[in-house]
């Protein structure tokens, strides 16, 4: 039996207090610490960074709202700060950008595997593909302008393979939008998984946006600028399937929900103790954010919560390597494309369809993901590790 959200009541918002040192910690490691423990610590400022965003959107729409929404939103805030500072300095943009799609790939992964709804799980494979050749892309950008290895990063718990060309799933908007659960019948994890995934993807695209400028080297910039401009269809697909009837507050009390699921998820795997510790006090202020908005989703709708809330948390996202389900995935899935809500073989695609038009424009003067990997093939150590032919010569003189 999983956690009660009825039963526990967490910290009491009075309660929740924080100050600079408390907020900014010791950061893990770079490479001691376990690479899941940074796919959580992305994921989860991800999650804090979506609870924002949303709760400034709600504010702006609902004046009655906005003195509950500042007091949650300004402990949101202090959560994610902490979050995100336990990534190390020494971490580059780049490397953070691998931690990124492993996050996308495995959290996605784990996801599809357990939605109970055909249509959604097909949509999180769907995106999942794109996300796994991304990792290929930025693998070849960090090998060929750094010399490192994205292993060192991934810890080998993630293949560096391509998946579906970056350079084939750019689409016409009308193509990157899905049908969209029902509120009145979808299973609650499906709702907490559309949550989770959207807020992922959203601050993939932010996070690009922010960092692509920073490099020097044209190609780059260019591959930041086209995955960026994927992950904004990512951002669409994935908040596409979230019922649009659902009100403000049903859609803030399953914020505060899919917070709790995702904090819960990250207590069950993290090996790191004294981040193990954060999880743990965010999971008990989430439950206390949680029946703050009952109590306001009582007075303001006169709803009963258990129509949207389970009685028990369902089982927690899994951390760890889905290597089997994402190689069976895109051995079966990898042909797909998209027209407007449903999935099709890449064969029945026509040449006047928008999704070819606007992709062979976008792709006119060349695509920056295929540039960047043009021969390249993961092995350990990188292109700075094989030997040429010259230097075997030398050896054999030197021996």
């Amino acid at each position: 039996m999983g956690l009660n959200l009825m039963k526990e009541k967490g910290v009491a918002l009075d309660e929740q207090k924080f100050d600079w040192r408390d907020i900014v910690q010791v950061p893990t490691s770079k490479l001691d610490s376990d690479a899941f423990t940074r796919v959580r610590i992305i994921l989860m400022n991800g999650i804090e960074s979506e609870a924002l965003r949303f709760q400034h959107a709600c504010a702006r729409m609902n004046k009655e709202l906005q003195p509950a929404l500042a007091r949650v939103r300004r402990i949101e805030q202090h959560q994610q700060t902490m979050i995100n500072w336990l990534l190390p300095a020494d971490l580059s943009p780049l490397e953070t950008t691998i931690g990124f799609e492993q996050v996308a790939i495995e959290v996605t992964a784990s996801v599809a595997v357990h939605e109970p709804d055909p249509y959604l799980a097909q949509v999180y494979r769907f995106g999942l593909l794109e996300d796994f050749d991304h990792m290929y892309r930025f693998s070849a950008l960090m090998d060929r302008v750094a010399g490192c290895d994205a292993n060192n990063i991934l810890q080998s718990y993630t293949d560096i393979l391509p998946g579906r060309p970056t350079s084939v799933e750019h689409r016409a908007p009308e193509d990157d939008l899905r049908e969209c659960y029902d509120r009145k019948k979808a299973a609650p994890i499906s709702k907490l998984n559309a949550g989770t995934i959207m807020a992922g993807e959203h601050q993939t695209h932010d996070y690009y946006m922010t960092i692509g400028p920073m490099f020097a080297d044209p190609i780059a910039r260019q591959l930041y600028a086209e995955i960026a401009s994927i992950e904004e269809q990512h951002v669409t697909q994935y908040e596409s399937i979230i019922d649009p009837e659902e009100t403000w507050l049903e859609k803030w009390l399953m914020h505060e929900a899919g917070e709790i699921y995702n904090y819960y998820s990250c207590l069950q795997y993290e090996s790191n103790p004294r981040v193990k510790a954060i999880w743990q006090r965010f999971l008990d202020y989430e439950l206390g954010h949680f029946h703050y908005v009952v109590d306001l989703f009582k007075k303001f709708e006169r709803r009963d919560p258990a129509e949207l809330i389970p009685e028990s948390l369902p089982e927690p996202i899994e951390y760890k390597s889905h290597r089997e389900f994402v190689r069976k995935t895109l051995s079966e899935e990898v042909d797909l494309r998209a027209r407007q809500t449903k999935f099709i073989h890449k064969d029945e695609e026509g040449a006047d369809s928008p999704s070819v038009v606007y992709r062979e424009q976008m792709n006119s003067n060349g695509s920056p993901s295929e540039t960047v990997a043009a021969g390249y093939k993961w092995k350990p150590g990188t292109e700075l590790a094989e030997e040429t032919p010259d230097i075997k010569k030398l050896q054999k003189k030197v021996a």
